[in-house]
């Protein structure tokens, strides 16, 4: 999903968020630019219309977006932290061979770990959500 200036400016005012030109064109820019970006690629992306933009202000506002729930954090193997703008329930299919993520769905395996999960009650521990990251290589086409 894609946000327009439009649906940032609401996604930041719903979480009770300041409008703010950096917080728009940061949000904005982990859904135009898919797969789940570093902090330099959006940096990057964003000092296109926006040269005098400091990293360390990107970093700070990836965190309270995060904090906010607007976008989560994808940690990868390599220790990088990239971003997601999909805050639907999803899983993550990495590749081994590059630095390529995808959305993986599926409703069945989510009804699965859900029923596993509740059948095991692991003491002392409450889940909150599951998200695997599944690794492997794309042997064909990316869907």
């Amino acid at each position: 999903m894609k946000l327009g200036y439009g649906e940032s400016r609401l996604k930041l005012q719903e979480a009770g968020l300041k409008i703010t030109p950096q917080r728009m064109a940061i949000l904005e820019a982990v859904h135009v630019l898919g797969n789940h970006p570093t902090a330099e690629k959006i940096i990057e992306h964003i000092r296109e219309n926006h040269p005098n933009i400091a990293s360390g202000t990107v970093y700070k506002v990836l965190d309270v977006l995060v904090e906010n729930k607007l976008i989560r954090r994808v940690n990868t193997e390599k220790d990088i932290m990239r971003y997601d703008g999909n805050l639907e329930e999803h899983h993550h299919l990495h590749s081994s061979d590059s630095d390529y993520i995808q959305d993986y769905r599926d409703t069945h395996l989510d009804e699965y770990l859900r029923e596993y999960f509740r059948k095991k009650k692991i003491p002392g521990f409450r889940i909150d959500e599951i998200r695997l990251q599944i690794k492997g290589r794309f042997t064909g086409q990316k869907s």
